[in-house]
């Protein structure tokens, strides 16, 4: 069994010190707090109108969280899953390294021009086992 990991906001990609502040004083430090705190749709959209800030906001920093579970993926990688169309552990889990290996890679050389960025085959493969742990 594969333990989810929490960190603290600050390590969360796309949020800016202002928004982590902003967080901070709703009680909400940790990447477990605002999976708490935007567990529905009715609580992400309770976020947004206290933060003033966009509901697409709030969604993709509760799927970053989400995916920063996956203790492999962390909040080094959740972004690039993300980018890539992953949006939960759930959906992690069922996808093959034939098929996201090559996926990543693409989008690693769109984004930057370098495909030494990619992660590996045998990274990818521990995100996907480490997925299937968590919701087995």
């Amino acid at each position: 069994m594969v333990t989810s990991i929490n960190h603290p906001l600050d390590q969360l990609p796309g949020l800016t010190k202002v928004q982590v502040q902003q967080l901070n004083e709703l009680g909400i430090l940790t990447t477990f707090d605002l999976l708490r705190h935007g567990n529905s749709v009715a609580q992400r959209q309770q976020l947004s109108t206290r933060l003033s800030t966009n509901i697409k906001h709030i969604n993709k920093w509760t799927a970053l969280a989400n995916l920063a579970r996956v203790p492999s993926v962390g909040c080094q990688h959740c972004g690039l899953l993300l980018h890539a169309g992953i949006s939960t552990p759930q959906q992690l889990a069922k996808m093959t390294v034939q098929r996201l290996h090559p996926q990543l890679l693409r989008l690693q050389v769109q984004l930057f021009r370098r495909a030494d960025l990619a992660p590996d085959m045998g990274m990818v493969a521990s995100w996907i086992q480490q997925a299937q742990q968590m919701i087995a």
